[in-house]
Formats: structure tokens, sequence, C-alpha cells
């Protein structure tokens, strides 16, 4: 297998925007952690990260950025608070977590989490909307959307987002939210690709990974990629890191791709559920989740 990241594709946006397939994730990675661990992907090659303003950890991502002088050079994606949702509000977050990542042009945004509760995201999407038209953000995307609130965003502003980043790991692979996102040319980004690990010791899972030689974790990864979704595996650890982006000197058959498919279980979920979620995200609320430490 390649241990370079030159096998990794860009996915084009609706929106003319192209994202490398597999980037960094930084979620639950401590702040005090975060500028040497994407110092260490940078070497190692990933050329894609996310963050968001609820991880606390957006000036860490900045910090590696401008010490390592790719600031600019690579492609960085955050996210918006629920606390912060509105039109005014969400122009003041994003100003501030640009300024912590160090970007002029910040290449995706996303709003986290609908938050029907306080009914603020299509406000909010306008405002990603108006980003975009002053030049300061590239892309306007969404996170845990359903295919209710996709449909309100189109309707109500004539777009639709570029990006959908959603819990997608075999064991909850949403395909019905996927179905809505294709049939609309929305891209589908996973998060939490490998269900925390518990996905990774499925029998069938455990026999693609021995046919090819590779991880278990590789085995799932490229299911995400043969599938042509975005993915975001998260790893403080150098080795695993690599590991994450050495997907690309395989490839699953087409019954492994259908065995791995037939894991998932509606009741698969493994994060909060987008129709009920009222996690405020205000650093007080995400520490008492044990979303981030000190």
């Amino acid at each position: 297998m390649t241990d370079k990241y030159d096998g990794v594709q860009d996915i084009r946006l609706n929106d003319g925007v192209t994202i490398p397939q597999v980037g960094f994730g930084t979620y639950q990675i401590p702040a005090k952690d975060t500028q040497r661990a994407v110092e260490e992907a940078l070497e190692i090659g990933y050329r894609h990260f996310d963050t968001a303003a609820a991880y606390y950890n957006e000036e860490g991502v900045g910090a590696a950025l401008r010490a390592t002088g790719m600031a600019g050079k690579v492609f960085v994606a955050t996210k918006l608070r629920n606390c912060d949702q509105g039109y005014e509000p969400t122009k003041v977050a994003f100003e501030e977590s640009r300024r912590k990542l160090g970007v002029d042009v910040l290449d995706l945004y996303l709003i986290h989490w609908p938050f029907p509760a306080i009914d603020r995201y299509v406000e909010t999407f306008k405002a990603l909307l108006d980003l975009k038209s002053e030049g300061v953000l590239r892309s306007a995307g969404v996170s845990n959307f359903l295919p209710e609130h996709l449909q309100r965003l189109i309707d109500e502003t004539g777009q639709a987002p570029s990006i959908n980043q959603i819990e997608v790991h075999p064991r909850f692979s949403q395909p019905e939210v996927r179905a809505y996102c294709a049939e609309h040319d929305i891209a589908v980004e996973a998060y939490s690709p490998l269900g925390h690990g518990g996905d990774m010791n499925t029998p069938a899972v455990l026999a693609a990974a021995e046919h090819h030689g590779v991880s278990p974790a590789q085995a799932v990864l490229r299911w995400h990629v043969q599938s042509g979704r975005v993915i975001i595996p998260k790893s403080s650890h150098p080795d695993r890191m690599r590991q994450n982006l050495d997907l690309f000197g395989f490839e699953l058959t087409d019954a492994e791709m259908a065995a791995i498919d037939a894991l998932h279980d509606p009741q698969g979920r493994i994060s909060g559920d987008p129709a009920t979620n009222v996690n405020s995200q205000s650093w007080a609320d995400q520490f008492s989740r044990g979303n981030v430490v000190r």
C-alpha cells in the first residue's frame, strides 16, 4: 500500500469548491495537545483539517498552521456553535473563528447542528451565504441536518448546502439521509467514521481486513472512500494517523462492500439526535458533558 497523500482524491462540491476526501478530525483533542497533533498530521501528509468552535481547540489548529507556514495552503473547516446561531451572531462568531485559525479566507463553515429548539438555522445559513458573497468563505455547509432541515434551507434560501457532515459508520450509516443528500447534490462527510471502534469487531469488517492484509480500521475507512464520502478520522497517535491515510493500495470487493452496508442498525446512533438535540455548546455545557477538557 502507498504511504503517500497523493492517493487522496478531491471531492467536488455543488458550489465548485474541492475538498480532500480524507481529512484530519480534531474532536476531543485537548486544546493543549492540538498544535502538536496537527503539526504531526501535516508532517504525515494531511491537507484537510476539521475543527469546531465547540471543540475549543481552533487556536491550536491555527498555531500549527502558522508554525508550519501552512496557513492558507491546506483545506480548513470549522463549525458554528449552537449558542451562536442567528444572522448577526453568526457573523461575529465567524470572525472569531477566522482569527483563531489565522486564515484570511475559510474553506468551509458548517452550522454544527440544526438546533430546532431555537429555530434559527435558516437565518444562520443566510449569514453563511452572505459570507461567501463577501469573499471570506469559500463554501457553506451544515452538520447533523436531517432531510426536513435541508429541505427547509432549500425552500427558504434557494440554495442547498455544499456538504452535510453527519454520523456515518457501518452500524449506523443513515441511508435515508444519504439518499436525500445524493438527490440534492449535497456531499456527505462522515464523522465518527469508525463508530468509536465498536464497528471494527464485526465479522464483515474483520473478514475484509484479513482478506486485504490491512487493519479493521483501514477496511472501514476504505468502505467510506469507495462509497464516495468525505471522512475525518481522528487520532493523536502518529502510527494510526498514517494508517488512516493509507487507504489507496487496496479495494474492497462488491461483496465486502455489501456485507459492511448490511451492518446498518437504525438504533445504532452514538451521537445526539438532530431532531431533539438541545446542547447549547457553550464552554460550560461542553465541559459538563465531557466533550472538552481543560
